[in-house]
């Protein structure tokens, strides 16, 4: 599939900031699942900095914006060329060891409800495969998705109580059940076309990896019932979305900052 991606992100300062300070995990990932062909990021204002490929294969650009100013975008452009490969993360160097992602965090920490999923669902899994499936159709149906109803640090057991939320919730309780089930997991952000029943997706989207013995990293998206095809777009991945976010920075000054976000994923003809 032939997709062309644009992604701003606006940041407006009721006051003037003296300095922001950012890293962007924009760019998408090296693997065989997809190729880029154009991808060009521009923050206003700003100066790039240096950038590098994390242990985790990720690529981030530091840049920074001299104040004083009341409003900061950040603007990506590009095309990229995807094919599916049934969710396996074929191609993709790291160095990080998989075991590292076991470990857990604020928001995928277990509690009482999440440890008793793990056990009911993994007591009739044939392999780790087919557990990976197990949950993550167990967080389809243990969480509905709707929108406005969770924050940005609600945590996994939270959501699974409320019944509801986001792609964001889906992923995080995923990688807490499989973690649970000894198996690595990880929080994956990138871009989704369309939903499983082709409606519009104009928006970022998260999902889940989980990490399978003689295969290699497999992304689940149960906020979608489905593995990521075509249809998606990697960008990077960390321990949870904080981690893995494609845009972290620090402002200086006293202000308060207002966030506007639009993307728009855009099929091309073949």
């Amino acid at each position: 599939m032939k997709l062309r991606i644009s992604h701003e992100t606006i940041y407006r300062y009721d006051h003037p900031i003296r300095n922001l300070v950012q890293s962007l995990r924009l760019t998408p990932s090296i693997f065989e699942g997809q190729r880029t062909h154009e991808w060009q990021i521009h923050v206003s204002g700003g100066v790039r900095g240096p950038g590098f490929r994390d242990g985790a294969g990720d690529w981030i650009e530091g840049w920074t914006v001299r104040g004083p100013v009341n409003e900061v975008r950040v603007r990506i452009e590009g095309r990229i060329d995807t094919r599916d490969t049934a969710g396996v993360l074929r191609g993709h160097r790291e160095l990080i060891n998989p075991l590292t992602y076991l470990r857990t965090s604020k928001v995928t920490a277990p509690d009482a409800s999440l440890r008793a999923l793990a056990a009911e669902v993994g007591a009739s899994a044939q392999d780790q495969l087919d557990l990976a499936h197990r949950l993550s159709r167990a967080v389809s149906g243990a969480i509905a998705f709707r929108p406005g109803v969770t924050e940005a640090h609600t945590t996994a057991a939270e959501a699974l109580a409320l019944g509801k939320g986001v792609c964001q919730d889906h992923a995080h309780t995923l990688i807490a059940l499989a973690r649970l089930s000894e198996m690595p997991a990880r929080y994956v952000s990138g871009y989704l076309h369309s939903t499983i029943d082709g409606e519009a997706h104009d928006a970022a989207h998260a999902w889940a990896e989980i990490f399978i013995e003689g295969l290699g990293w497999v992304g689940f998206d149960p906020a979608n019932s489905c593995c990521p095809d075509e249809r998606y777009v990697r960008l990077g991945s960390g321990i949870d979305a904080s981690e893995a976010a494609p845009i972290r920075g620090v402002a200086l000054g006293n202000s308060a900052e207002e966030l506007a976000v639009a993307v728009h994923v855009e099929e091309l003809a073949q």
